[in-house]
């Protein structure tokens, strides 16, 4: 329960850098069986990619050492620095995942692999619910961004700052910004020139920037009520999967351990009996044979008995997917519908957030950019 570092002074809004948190990767393998094997529930994954990027989210903006910080369904240029992950491992018992973070050079700030294990503790009811049982994993992350963070001086933050806005511009118009930024061979994007403040496409671009910042806050509102609907279920989840983690893991060693014992057992009763110069030998050799089989039919009934356990972490995930899942977002007097996924619906925003720059602009508009969108208006769903 112990909470991140925070700066001992105020940082000067200009120093200030946002966050973008893109949603994590579930890492749910293609091959079903391999799900099965690794206990992995696709949907009970996916739900906890959201939640996780959204706790992460919550860490990084209650140390105050950040601009804007917010949950994006992708990794964006309207941001000066993403943080992504991949969930490498997930239970009631232990959370394994990789984290990277980039700022909008091109400067990778790290990549890490981090892993926490819960208390059986974190599951009481003592415990406040805005406390994760892995809140550790989260602060860590958040330390290690903020002493990168201390790292930099004023002329990087404004290098950062600058390369975002010049990226998300060439991004809405690429043939008016295409050489304000070049990027190396290394993937660095370095500066070529700027814009004047003044200059009329450079606001129409800030403007654009500032309702995709509205929209991603519209995601943030849905983020938050995602959480706060998942937070009972997936709790009771993962205190069930905790003790289920722990039999599995217990288990699945007893029967390897038995197995090795059962095999070393019957080869050297084997060769007693085949070898041995007396009658004793030849008992000897016969008992070890036994034993041996024994042992090994021990270890089946444990491969067996961690096979049910593992079934009953696969019910436990299908019988919380219905709760997990959402289905709608409103955004002032539209409605998207989440057919699809939250990062198709911000595709689709952003979109229309480019036709409308080149509209205003009067500029041809590609026709893949006037494709269909599931936008509707309150009135027409």
């Amino acid at each position: 329960m112990t909470p991140p570092e925070q700066a001992n002074t105020v940082i000067p809004e200009n120093l200030l850098l946002d966050v973008g948190v893109a949603v994590w990767d579930p890492n749910v393998p293609e091959d079903f069986d391999e799900r099965v094997e690794l206990n992995i529930n696709a949907d009970i994954r996916q739900a906890e990619a959201s939640y996780m990027a959204y706790m992460q989210k919550n860490m990084l903006q209650s140390t105050g050492n950040w601009g804007a910080v917010r949950v994006l369904p992708r990794t964006s240029h309207a941001v000066d620095v993403v943080m992504s992950a991949a969930i490498l491992h997930s239970d009631g018992e232990r959370l394994n995942l990789r984290a990277t973070v980039i700022d909008a050079t091109g400067n990778l700030w790290f990549e890490k692999e981090y892993l926490v294990l819960a208390s059986k503790y974190a599951f009481s009811d003592s415990v406040p619910s805005d406390i994760d049982p892995f809140h550790t994993i989260y602060k860590n992350i958040a330390d290690d961004m903020w002493a990168y963070y201390k790292s930099l001086d004023q002329a990087g933050i404004k290098r950062i700052h600058t390369t975002a806005e010049m990226k998300f511009a060439r991004e809405f118009s690429n043939d008016a910004f295409a050489n304000y930024v070049d990027q190396t061979s290394d993937g660095e994007y370095i500066i070529q020139r700027l814009p004047a403040e003044d200059d009329p496409m450079l606001v129409r671009i800030r403007k654009v920037r500032e309702r995709e910042y509205l929209f991603i806050d519209t995601l943030d509102e849905y983020f938050s009520e995602f959480q706060r609907a998942m937070y009972s279920p997936y709790m009771d989840w993962r205190e069930a999967t905790y003790e289920e983690a722990i039999a599995i893991r217990q288990l699945n060693q007893q029967a390897k351990t038995r197995a090795i014992m059962g095999t070393v057992g019957i080869i050297g009763g084997i060769y007693g009996q085949t070898q041995g110069k007396n009658y004793a030998q030849q008992v000897s050799g016969a008992v070890g044979i036994i034993a041996g089989a024994t042992l090994l039919k021990s270890a089946l009934n444990k491969r067996a008995s961690a096979k049910i356990h593992s079934d009953i972490l696969q019910e436990l995930g299908a019988s919380a997917e219905s709760e997990m899942v959402p289905h709608t977002i409103e955004l002032e007097n539209q409605t998207i519908r989440l057919t699809g996924t939250v990062d198709k619906q911000y595709e689709e925003f952003r979109r229309i957030l480019r036709t409308l720059y080149l509209e205003e602009m009067g500029l041809p508009v590609p026709p893949d950019t006037l494709a269909e969108t599931d936008l509707v208006t309150e009135d027409e769903s």
